[in-house]
């Protein structure tokens, strides 16, 4: 009965959010449907492409999501449900949907541009350089997270390759995620460029859907870790610089109808799970304020990370979703709703382990996702059954299929932003740029240079990555709350809302990336041999090289605030 009333709670909660305060934030700040927005005004058929409410919406929540609101409240978890279940609740309505709409908004007043560019308008050219650096190291830990996450999804046994019968969920995953690719495509033809309207396609689309699911349930494909690291890493890049219509619209759109019934069975199985008897939610209420992870503050707030506010949320809005809003009427839904959906997502993670979380607190799952999608298997079934084994892998491929989209946006917006870093302000694009500018700004260099990094440091180990990247992640949603609120500021609008999310997100992210490096330090000052592995140095090098960057924007961005008040 715990996990029925705690997912009641969060839905009433988050609806209320939405309703209330989202609306407040919208009139707040004047949404206007009669204007024009950057997709309509700039369409180039590349970026810039209108799109209908409901495609962006699959767009833009599969992108934020991703695997972050499953890994982050599942790790966090072992504080108790009750510090887990706050975060997400409080985060999301006041922190991480504040920081959504923002950005969005933002962006859609200043022609579809980034977070770089809102900072050159009111904080300066210096500024946005060194956000633009911070965001590329960030989109660096984003590009490795994912890619370790994919890869271990795909992943069977090293020297295996080639088509599988009766496959395990692995390669079950594998193959329904490479028919995903090429559905995706056939999508994109027949809504782009066959004039097939959107609800035929999409009633193909799902079908289509069903069917690779039946394939890959029968027949599933094998590589080794390595194997799946470089596919992934070829496959983001190229997706990266075709078309939005082509690959990341159709793709994203027809994702999020496995994660819209991800949710709903996730639903389903925790309603009836009172009455079936099949589970028992078994996390305790609070733990205490320190466990294996650090102390409460700041170690729960830096991992629940997406289930409650993401930085890289703010890239995606800034870098894709506002270069396809076709009307500001629907931002408040897509900035705003999609990231409460992504709350509640990270409720029902938080009540998935808590259906095995003895066994996930003796080391009895090889990540948090295999955690996730056995703890929602087990509402409908004993493990082993074949209920159990179908609903496993359906949630293993949705884990995946997110992951996936967030890598493909990353990777587009990490193209965008390393072009942004070398272009001078009277230079449109790299073909403007004059000699070794031109081959730094190039989509073609940035895209390639930010996967092979990506897909190298996504060889580590995921905890080796995951505490960075959630400290990143948290430090870049405190820059870009102040970089909204100095924009809306600066054009006379509202902005105190801003100001207890960013300043309590910077308190906790630095106090997190102090933290590890001190804790880099110490073994190699003491001459342990293990402190010296190549992946603590790159830890320890983007962990100091976050802070200094971070540091001297927040000294910036109090400079504009002070400017402004004066």
């Amino acid at each position: 009965m715990t996990a029925l009333l705690i997912i009641i709670a969060a839905v009433v909660l988050l609806f209320c959010g939405y309703v209330f305060y989202g609306s407040w934030l919208a009139k707040q700040w004047g949404i206007d449907p009669a204007k024009k927005t950057p997709a309509q005004e700039k369409a180039d058929g590349v970026d810039y492409v209108a799109a209908k409410p409901a495609v962006l919406m699959g767009h833009h929540f599969s992108s934020i999501a991703g695997a972050g609101p499953i890994n982050g409240p599942i790790q966090a978890a072992v504080f108790g449900w009750v510090p887990v279940f706050l975060w997400c609740v409080i985060g999301g309505i006041f922190f991480g949907g504040l920081q959504d709409f923002g950005s969005l908004f933002a962006s859609i007043r200043n022609d579809g541009k980034s977070v770089g560019e809102i900072i050159k308008a009111s904080m300066g050219k210096t500024s946005k350089k060194l956000f633009i650096i911070f965001a590329l190291l960030v989109l660096i830990l984003v590009i490795a997270s994912f890619v370790n996450v994919v890869a271990g999804t795909f992943f069977t046994a090293p020297g295996s390759f080639g088509f599988v019968k009766n496959p395990n969920g692995n390669q079950t995953t594998a193959m329904i995620s490479l028919l995903f690719i090429v559905l995706a495509i056939i999508y994109g033809i027949l809504t782009n460029k066959c004039g097939l309207k959107t609800l035929p396609a999409t009633i193909i689309g799902i079908a289509g859907i069903v069917l690779i699911t039946i394939l890959g349930l029968n027949f599933g494909f094998a590589m080794s870790r390595t194997a799946w690291i470089v596919f992934i890493g070829i496959y983001i890049a190229i997706a990266s610089l075709v078309p939005v219509w082509i690959l990341l619209q159709p793709r994203d759109y027809l994702s999020s109808f496995l994660l819209y019934a991800m949710i709903a069975l996730a639903f389903i199985g925790i309603v009836a799970s009172p009455f079936t008897g099949n589970a028992t939610f078994t996390i305790p209420a609070f733990t205490g304020w320190t466990t294996k992870l650090g102390t409460m503050f700041p170690a729960l707030f830096i991992t629940v990370a997406c289930g409650a506010c993401s930085g890289f949320h703010s890239l995606i809005s800034t870098g894709t979703s506002s270069k396809q809003l076709d009307n500001e009427k629907n931002a408040k839904a897509i900035g705003y709703g999609s990231m409460l959906i992504e709350s509640a997502l990270g409720i029902i993670s938080l009540i998935a382990v808590g259906m095995v979380f003895e066994k996930y607190k003796a080391g009895g799952f090889g990540s948090p996702s295999a955690a996730f999608g056995a703890g929602l298997a087990t509402l409908f079934g004993a493990e082993g059954s074949s209920s159990y084994n179908t609903i496993y892998a359906l949630l293993t491929l949705a884990v995946s299929v997110f992951a996936l989209t967030s890598l493909d946006t990353g990777t587009r917006l990490s193209r965008f932003m390393f072009s942004e870093l070398f272009l001078k302000d009277d230079e449109a694009t790299w073909k403007d740029a004059k000699g070794v500018r031109k081959l730094l700004a190039h989509p073609l260099f940035g895209t390639s240079l930010m996967v092979l990094i990506g897909c190298v440091l996504g060889g580590l180990k995921l905890s080796a990555i995951w505490s960075l990247f959630g400290a990143a992640n948290q430090l870049l949603a405190g820059i870009a709350l102040m970089a909204v609120a100095a924009w809306l500021g600066e054009v006379g609008k509202n902005n105190k809302m801003f100001f207890i999310p960013m300043i309590f997100m910077l308190a906790a992210t630095l106090t997190q990336l102090i933290l590890t490096i001190i804790n880099k330090i110490k073994p190699m000052i003491a001459g342990a041999e293990k402190a010296f592995f190549w992946g603590n140095w790159f830890q320890l090098i983007f962990a100091l090289a976050m802070t200094v960057l971070a540091v001297i924007l927040v000294i910036e961005g109090v400079k504009t605030f002070n400017k402004q008040k004066k």
